[in-house]
């Protein structure tokens, strides 16, 4: 299928439909890189260069061969104690306290289908749609194992990365840090494209040149977080959208990472991406192995939107799992910026009959239906209805709002207490707090010790005996603070607990799903803190991001759309003037840029006039008419809203039949200029139809020339123009 071996020349290849990635096993059993790019066939190991480095070391197996070096040769796993001083994929501590490993080749097995990865989530793929490389390789001294896993998806040009750390010797040591993915680029000059950003404006995109000395971003935080998402593109200088070579590392992991990348003193470049190293030290026993989760790798030749594309298909259809993770996604109204705590069962039922008027097909009540939870000051942690708040049992709410046509959804965060809760007076060592200091408090809130099962397990029971009280068929899990104080009272090492804390998460998040299988679960933290392809295993759909202005919603979409499919993004529309900026938008701008993503509402429903609702029912049925093609289509993004005078992108069908174009205005000046909309992806030469004016247009022209964009008086103006072929 897609894994290839050359017993003759050593090499393993991996090829996918349009690429292929290879490794040689050299002379002395180092593994070596050779190329990652577009398909090619052949043995690359004449790209290797060998000649005497100066202060570049050799190994002792090389003799008086002073041209060979791992400080200049591309590696598949780099470690440090190889003479190698680039920054290193491992470094082990071992039994005798040293830092060094000299990972050789051990052997390798190929077999159908895509490995999986026990209490973490990765990309799923039969024997008909994967293959697996598995190699070992062993430091001889200290018999510690590498076993990197490469999953190889052809269809989607996908390949993924993971790497088990075996303690196959006889005394302790311990994994201090480790980054499952590492390319070794040869030759090229590279822009690292990151996406950076703050709580309420989430995943903005940077580009910069790689350099001299490395680059880094990461998360210390113990959650991906809003402030750097874990996926990294590199891109040749010149790659834009529509062409040029670039490369995507997409970590599969919820937890504390760290991405590197930089220019070494020979102008080769290496990109790492793995966990965070501050904190992390996870101890292995004589015996004991430690798997890291997986990185998704992919590479185009085509450009950023190619690029996007492969990582959009993988995600939706081979990570996200479950009834809906292709499923068009029911339209919803959330609570919270209609009422935030201030509500009785009396006025969400009012605010539910609205919804149904309107079309809309599931009610969700946020935060404030359990234990004393008027604010955030207290009542995280007590799992239990406060049937006084809401004037009956959940149970009766749940069969009222059903009554109305409704599906019933519900806020939970688990990972989280107020120290004003019973919980915390009960357990307070169930909380991250260190022996003899003062906690950092966030929201008025703590963290629950997720890397202990028993604190998981009751948490686990008090939330199932929540959704058991009826027909609950959404789950909006959000996590509204960072991790500190990191201490756990039965770790053997604290240096192990945040990853342990993670994967806690994980395994209460598996169970649910698996109860629960066919409920709806919304990740969130804060929005867009923990927007991770680890956590789309769990939650086909993530809230990406608090800020629900329309405006700002451009930006945080253009640069959540290089990674993540559309159909994970949580938008909705909001009130006017808008509760994070006091922006004034109009109802159908913000109705245009929530399409662009899973769809609902956060408002008021009982404050708008009749010709609102009457717009919204409009928005409601063209949303249900363009659904399965704006989830499944082919995603352009068609300007840069950083930049751009306007915000425009693009759904088209996968056979080029039909295209979705939306455009918002984002700058306005008198005597304005003309902007043209360059439209993507359709069949060359035919002729497509605009709908709402019945105009013919020439699809060459469309994507060469391009078409105007109304010039109208008025702020952020937004637009759809939906454009069929004529056959």
């Amino acid at each position: 299928m897609g894994i290839l071996y050359d017993e003759k020349q050593k090499t393993i290849t991996l090829h996918t439909k349009n690429t292929t990635y290879q490794m040689q096993i050299d002379r002395y059993n180092f593994l070596l890189h050779l190329y990652y790019g577009k398909r090619a066939e052949g043995c690359m190991d004449y790209l290797l260069t060998f000649y005497d480095r100066g202060f570049s070391g050799n190994p002792y197996d090389a003799g008086s061969d002073k041209t060979y070096s791992m400080d200049s040769l591309p590696q598949e796993f780099p470690s440090l104690g190889t003479g190698d001083y680039r920054t290193p994929a491992c470094i082990i501590k071992n039994t005798d306290r040293t830092y060094s490993s000299d990972f050789r080749y051990v052997r390798h097995s190929i077999r159908d289908g895509k490995y999986s990865l026990k209490g973490l989530p990765a990309v799923y793929a039969d024997a008909a749609e994967a293959q697996t490389l598995e190699v070992v390789l062993e430091d001889r001294v200290s018999k510690v194992r590498a076993v990197l896993l490469y999953g190889v998806l052809p269809e989607y040009d996908v390949i993924t990365r993971s790497v088990r750390i075996v303690n196959a010797g006889e005394g302790h040591v311990s994994v201090k840090k480790l980054a499952p993915a590492c390319l070794d680029m040869m030759g090229g000059d590279y822009d690292f494209i990151t996406f950076y950003g703050r709580h309420a404006m989430e995943r903005n995109f940077q580009r910069l040149p790689i350099g001299h000395g490395v680059s880094k971003i990461g998360s210390l935080r113990g959650t991906s977080s809003h402030q750097y998402n874990p996926a990294v593109i590199v891109a040749e200088h010149d790659t834009t959208e529509e062409s040029g070579s670039c490369y995507a590392m997409s970590f599969v992991y919820s937890g504390g990472f760290q991405s590197e990348a930089g220019r070494d003193q020979y102008y080769q470049t290496r990109v790492l991406m793995g966990f965070s190293e501050e904190q992390f030290a996870y101890p292995l026993e004589a015996g004991e192995e430690f798997q890291s989760p997986e990185v998704i790798l992919s590479y185009s030749s085509e450009g950023l939107s190619k690029l996007s594309q492969n990582l959009h298909r993988c995600i939706r259809t081979h990570l996200c799992r479950g009834k809906y993770k292709e499923a068009v996604r029911p339209i919803l109204l959330n609570s919270w910026e209609a009422s935030y705590f201030d509500f009785t069962g009396d006025t969400l039922l009012k605010l539910a009959e609205q919804a149904a008027e309107l079309g809309i097909e599931m009610f969700v009540m946020d935060d404030g239906w359990f234990g004393k939870r008027d604010s955030e000051l207290r009542g995280l942690g007590d799992w239990k209805v406060n049937e006084e708040k809401l004037g009956c049992t959940l149970g009766e709410l749940i069969t009222r709002i059903n009554g109305m046509g409704l599906k019933f959804g519900i806020w939970i965060e688990p990972e989280m207490v107020n120290e004003d809760s019973d919980l915390y007076r009960e357990h307070p060592d169930w909380a991250f707090v260190i022996p003899g200091r003062r906690p950092n408090r966030s929201r008025h809130q703590l963290v629950l010790d997720f890397s202990r099962k028993e604190i998981v397990d009751h948490i686990y029971e008090q939330i199932c005996s929540v959704l058991d009280q009826g027909n609950v068929e959404y789950i909006k899990w959000d996590m509204n603070r960072s991790l500190a104080d990191i201490y756990s009272a039965t770790a053997d090492s604290q240096g192990r607990v945040l990853h342990d804390y993670v994967l806690g998460l994980y395994d209460f998040l598996e169970r649910i799903v698996n109860r629960y299988p066919d409920i709806l679960i919304e990740g969130c933290s804060g929005g867009g803190g923990r927007f991770d392809a680890g956590m789309l295993y769990y939650t086909p759909q993530i809230w990406c991001s608090d800020n629900t202005d329309a405006v700002d919603r451009l930006e945080i979409q253009y640069g959540t759309s290089f990674i993540y499919p559309v159909s994970s993004v949580g938008s909705h529309v909001s009130a006017s003037p808008n509760h994070q900026t006091g922006r004034l938008t109009s109802l159908r701008t913000r109705g245009v840029v929530a399409s662009a993503g899973t769809f609902g509402y956060e408002l008021d429903l009982n404050q708008l006039s009749e010709e609102e609702k009457d717009e919204i029912r409009c928005q409601i049925t063209y949303y249900k008419r363009y659904a399965a093609l704006i989830q499944k289509g082919l995603y352009y993004r068609l300007t840069n809203p950083q930049t751009a005078d306007a915000g425009a992108w693009e759904f088209v069908s996968e056979d080029g039949k039909e295209a979705l174009v939306m455009a918002v205005g984002t700058r306005q000046h008198a005597n304005m200029t003309v902007d043209y909309i360059k439209v993507r992806g359709l069949e060359e030469n035919k002729m497509y139809r605009e709908e709402g004016s019945g105009r013919l247009y020439n699809s060459t022209a469309l994507m060469e020339a391009g078409f105007p964009m109304p010039v109208e008086l008025g702020e952020y103006r937004a637009y759809q123009w939906y454009f069929v072929r004529e056959d």
